[in-house]
């Protein structure tokens, strides 16, 4: 997942803005009790959502994969006042947690939490949508693009995870044979070839999508 000297990374987030102290009890206790622990967006790509939240100041953020709730702590950081960020993710087991954190924070209203597939929820939502994050599963990613493009303003910001896969998109024998690494391929190239918007892909952890709807 980390493409970077690990001596690089060191001295990149030594010059980062810290986390949180409930972010890094989160980081920790992630972990410790959770399964796939990695899953985590941690310090370097936390502070990287967080500025992106904080530059763009948005109402509302859609969350599309909540997991322990460290990247929605992050991006709730940079909300308009009266804003809120709808969380969703499709695992029960992990809710009490990440529900915890949620209620242990300055602002526990601005946290829309919601268990559910994301494909049934994403439709009933009404609001224009400013920001989104995508985090879930790799084989519906084009498919929530798809979902929220047309809910979000002009300079509406989308940021996906996990694009590069650990490398395994430009592995051929992966990209025939791997049904994940074949769907964010197709996303990768969709997304550069949508005119309705403009995209940078960032080498950060494990590669984030950027995306503003133009």
């Amino acid at each position: 997942m980390d493409f970077l000297d690990p001596s690089i990374s060191a001295y990149a987030e030594l010059h980062t803005s810290p986390e949180t102290a409930l972010q890094q009890k989160l980081n920790r206790d992630t972990y410790a009790n959770v399964l796939i622990p990695r899953m985590l967006s941690g310090h370097m790509q936390g502070r990287i959502l967080s500025m992106f939240s904080k530059m763009h100041q948005p109402s509302l953020i859609l969350e599309i994969g909540t997991y322990t709730g460290y990247s929605a702590l992050c991006l709730a950081e940079g909300l308009k006042k009266d804003g809120k960020i709808i969380t969703l993710d499709i695992n029960e087991e992990i809710e009490d947690m990440t529900r915890g954190y949620f209620n242990n924070t300055d602002n526990p209203e601005v946290f829309d939490y919601r268990i559910g597939n994301a494909l049934d929820i994403i439709p009933t939502i009404t609001e224009n949508i400013d920001m989104v994050f995508i985090d879930a599963d790799k084989e519906n990613y084009a498919t929530y693009y798809d979902m929220v493009i047309d809910k979000m303003p002009v300079g509406g910001i989308i940021i996906a995870d996990n694009v590069l896969w650990s490398g395994k998109v430009l592995d051929a024998q992966q990209l025939d044979k791997d049904h994940e690494t074949k769907a964010l391929n197709a996303f990768n190239k969709k997304i550069n070839d949508d005119s309705r918007v403009e995209n940078v892909l960032m080498p950060v952890r494990d590669g984030l999508m950027v995306i503003r709807k133009k």
